[in-house]
């Protein structure tokens, strides 16, 4: 079995748009999307679309991020990135964020063998596989997990950072991210997973895209767009 994993879209279209072209020349049997899907400035209506047509295309098996819970909730004064989110909700249809925040936390496919979450099993927010900066001992891993039971495979996002370590039994990734890199590296990232027989192998894809497209549009259109398109440009945040 192939299944694409991709996540951490972050509103960039243009990323997007590549991530799925090579993801459709691999010819999975099933697609997951590990969340975050419009949280960035990168045309995220554009984004949207195009995950709803591939999620109609492929049925992506989707899971909310925790930017994704961020445009669940209701705007007032005191809300945390209170006019990014008024500004992404401008950009995309409504409902759009309601639909993103109600999103479950994870994900079991492969008859069991393969989980996908954004974070950990039960929480968008949380880091499965980081502790502060540094990766997270194997043993913090295994209490974040919690009884996962005979998955064989846990595949997440939320870093940003790809990463594949084996716990006990259990191969734990961390899929990259499609946009919005912190490693210096710009070009947009998926995972494909293949597995026969219980054994799981794990590629990790990382795919040009227009990126000057991209950030043109960030500078010309999104909220803070100098800063998401430096970050689009260069791979790292600033």
């Amino acid at each position: 079995m192939k299944i694409a994993v991709f996540g951490d879209v972050h509103g960039n279209r243009w990323a997007l748009e590549a991530v799925a072209r090579d993801i459709e020349a691999h010819q999975p049997d099933a697609w997951v999307n590990l969340g975050d899907q419009l949280f960035g400035g990168a045309d995220p209506d554009g984004a949207w679309h195009l995950q709803q047509h591939l999620k109609a295309q492929h049925g992506v098996l989707e899971v909310r991020g925790n930017t994704d819970e961020r445009l669940g909730q209701p705007l007032t004064e005191t809300t945390e990135k209170r006019e990014m989110l008024a500004w992404l909700h401008e950009q995309v249809p409504e409902g759009a964020g309601k639909y993103v925040a109600s999103l479950a936390t994870s994900v079991s496919l492969a008859k069991g063998e393969v989980l996908a979450a954004h974070g950990t099993p039960d929480s968008a927010w949380t880091y499965l596989l980081r502790d502060g900066k540094a990766w997270a001992g194997d043993d913090l891993v295994r209490a974040r997990l919690g009884d996962i039971g005979s998955t064989r495979v846990v595949i997440v996002g939320h870093s940003r950072l790809e990463h594949v370590r084996q716990v006990g039994s259990v191969t734990v990734v961390n899929a990259g991210a499609v946009s919005r890199q912190k490693d210096g590296s710009p070009l947009a990232r998926w995972v494909l997973l293949e597995g026969e027989g219980g054994i799981w192998n794990v590629t990790f894809r990382r795919v040009p895209y227009d990126i000057e497209a991209a950030a043109w549009w960030a500078e010309e259109h999104a909220y803070h767009g100098v800063k998401e398109a430096a970050q689009l440009r260069t791979g790292k945040r600033t």
